[in-house]
This record gives C-alpha cells, sequence and structure tokens, in this order.
C-alpha cells in the first residue's frame, strides 16, 4: 500500500538525511497514522467515532514515545542517528497533551518513519508496525 501512494522523486539517503528532522516527523507522522487507521478498518466493525478514539491511542505521542524505546534495540545506526536528531531539534510547538520528554520522543519516531518512507524502505516500516501490531489487537479485545 506505502508504496503505491508515494507521490515523490526516489530520494538517495543523503538528499533524505540533509531534509530538516520535523519535516521527516512531519511525513512519518501521517504515514504512521495512515497505517493505524487503515489497520483497524480492516480489523474493526467500529463506526467513525470509535475509530477515531481508537486510533488515537496509537498515534498520540505518549505511545509513540513508547514505540521508539520499543524498536531502540533493533535500530540502525543511521535510524538512530535520524530519532537522535529528531529529538533535540528545537521545537515552538508542544502537544498540550504530552511531556516535553515524550514529544521529543514521538518526534523521534516520526522521522525514522518519515525517513524510511522517502527512502522507499517499506518493507522495514512495515515490520516496525508489525512488532508493535500486538498493542493494537489488545486495544481491539
Amino acid at each position: 500500500m506505502l508504496e503505491e501512494i508515494k507521490l515523490s522523486k526516489s530520494y538517495t539517503h543523503r538528499e533524505v538525511v540533509e531534509i530538516n528532522s520535523l519535516n521527516l516527523a512531519f511525513i512519518g507522522d501521517a504515514v504512521w497514522t495512515l497505517m493505524v487507521r487503515e489497520y483497524f478498518c480492516e480489523h474493526t466493525n467500529f463506526k467513525n467515532n470509535n475509530l477515531h478514539k481508537l486510533t488515537t491511542r496509537f498515534v498520540k505521542a505518549s505511545y509513540q514515545s513508547v514505540a521508539l524505546e520499543n524498536l531502540q534495540e533493533i535500530l540502525t545506526i543511521e535510524e538512530k542517528d535520524v530519532a537522535r536528531r529528531a529529538r533535540n531539534t528545537k521545537m515552538n510547538t508542544v502537544s498540550k497533551n504530552s511531556s516535553i520528554a515524550d514529544y521529543k520522543k514521538a518526534t523521534g519516531f516520526e522521522a525514522v518513519i518519515g525517513y524510511l518512507y522517502l527512502l522507499g524502505n517499506f518493507d522495514r516500516i512495515r515490520y516496525f508496525f508489525s512488532l508493535l501490531q500486538q498493542d493494537f489487537m489488545e486495544a481491539i479485545k
């Protein structure tokens, strides 16, 4: 699915790492949100309001912060660097519903997803998603 919706050109690794970390996070947030929404649409019969509430649990900073921690051991050196740069980027806004630390880690998580998406590494994104999928299945029960 992800590769079918990618509209932009193919990027080299050098081009992607030169993109502003917050822009990578912006892309990554959209990709992650779409994946979570698609998962819940496919695996539940919930109405829109309930789908929104369920999805929100997994696209908010507190969850993404934990997700980054859970993936930390399997991240490549490059992915860790992308997450670190994003976490350390000066931010002008912070989520009203999360701590600054969680928000920064979540931004790191989103930046890694954006980085992988722009590189066209969709299998890696799906792998991360599969590792976190247990959380989604538990939420449906």
